[in-house]
């Protein structure tokens, strides 16, 4: 009888969850444990705090799955031997299905009249790619290798699923640490952004009053994601499953055709791949994948892409302010790293502390969608060199 009982308790989770199985910095923890706290620690951020909660709860309760004791929902399938219900759904985001799957959804609720009435604020947004390339070559300078430095260098769009993307394609073993990071920075806009715009603009600056932007046409937007598609993808091929799928999204949407697309898009379809994307990615966060040293170091590297991304666009933006005689307010430019539209809300509220007569929100809006298509451009650029 005895044995039968230590024979079942030696089964369940229990016995393992308080083994010291995991090292860090020389010290062995017990690392199942520390993930389960750690993924409870983010559903409270998300659930109480509402920090990116659209994604964030899958991306915990993956975490919360995968560190189980003896569930293997992330088992690999072997010969004839089935697979973990997570290593199956992970598939999407290892043969690079999710993140243009997104792409689509975020392009049929994108709105680029903004960015076609000031094409000046495409320059914005290649500027806030600069925390990519800056992160980059401090990754390569910190020991890691060429691939994996470029998948910490994107954390600096902020654009999670081209972060995922790049990442599950040059280096997988970094996707649950990467992914955290930018969603995590994604969240904290409203933190990370306002100390960096007044640090690097004066108050002359962020009072600028910004004229009206001109009204676009529906034929300029119809044309405007068939233009991009065919000129960026003929550059830089690479680039093809996110542009493409950003701006057959945008086409539906504009085309005014198919209002029941629109709608699955924006909605149904959007929520769907975002809970196998968050769920899967989430369980690549493994205590042995994830309680390493080069985590920390993904996530400093993180907070250093997304501010010198913030910086870049900022800087563009006083250039701009000092070449047309201050008709361009540079707080802008911050707008330009692609979390949309929150970075565009941040602009629009700081610019009314300091003039509440200023309303910046749709001069931001150019820039902070000129940030996603540059983002997917600078991913497709680093598949070039290291795919």
């Amino acid at each position: 009888m005895l044995d039968i009982l230590l024979d079942f308790w030696n089964s369940t989770g229990f016995s393992q969850i308080f083994a010291l199985d995991t090292e860090l910095f020389g010290i062995m923890i017990p690392g199942h444990l520390v993930m389960i706290l750690l993924a409870c620690l983010f559903l409270y951020l998300a659930i109480k705090k509402g920090f990116e909660p659209y994604l964030l709860i899958p991306i915990a309760f993956g975490m919360l799955l995968v560190n189980f004791p003896f569930a293997g929902l992330m088992k690999h399938a072997i010969g004839d031997e089935h697979g973990g219900l997570l290593y199956y759904l992970y598939q999407g985001v290892d043969l690079g299905i999710y993140p243009p799957l997104i792409f689509l959804c975020i392009g049929a609720g994108t709105d680029f009249g903004p960015l076609i009435a000031n094409p000046k604020s495409l320059l914005l947004g290649a500027a806030a790619q600069l925390g990519i390339f800056v992160t980059f070559f401090g990754a390569i300078f910190l020991g890691f290798t060429g691939r994996e430095a470029a998948s910490i260098g994107i954390i600096g769009g902020a654009d999670g699923p081209t972060a995922l993307l790049l990442t599950s394609q040059l280096a997988p073993h970094l996707l649950g640490a990467i992914a955290i990071a930018a969603y995590s920075y994604m969240a904290l806009v409203p933190v990370i952004q306002p100390p960096i715009m007044k640090l690097l603009t004066t108050e002359e600056e962020r009072k600028i009053k910004m004229e009206q932007l001109r009204p676009v046409s529906t034929t300029e937007k119809i044309i405007f994601p068939i233009v991009v598609t065919i000129f960026t993808i003929l550059l830089l091929p690479d680039a093809a499953p996110l542009i493409g799928m950003l701006m057959l999204g945008n086409l539906i949407k504009e085309s005014g055709r198919v209002p029941h697309l629109v709608d699955a898009l924006q909605n149904s379809l959007m929520y769907i791949v975002s809970i196998f994307l968050g769920v899967t990615v989430g369980a690549k966060a493994s205590a042995e994948m994830f309680l390493r040293a080069e985590t920390i170091k993904i996530i400093v590297l993180g907070v250093v892409a997304f501010s010198m991304g913030t910086a870049g666009g900022i800087m563009l933006g006083k250039l701009m302010s000092k070449l047309d005689g201050g008709k361009t307010n540079p707080l802008i430019g911050a707008a330009g790293v692609s979390a949309v539209p929150m970075a565009a809300r941040v602009v629009q509220k700081e610019g009314q502390k300091y003039n509440p007569a200023n309303f910046l929100l749709m001069h931001a809006m150019g820039p902070n969608v000129a940030g996603v298509i540059g983002s997917a451009v600078a991913a497709g650029m680093l598949l070039l060199f290291f795919k």
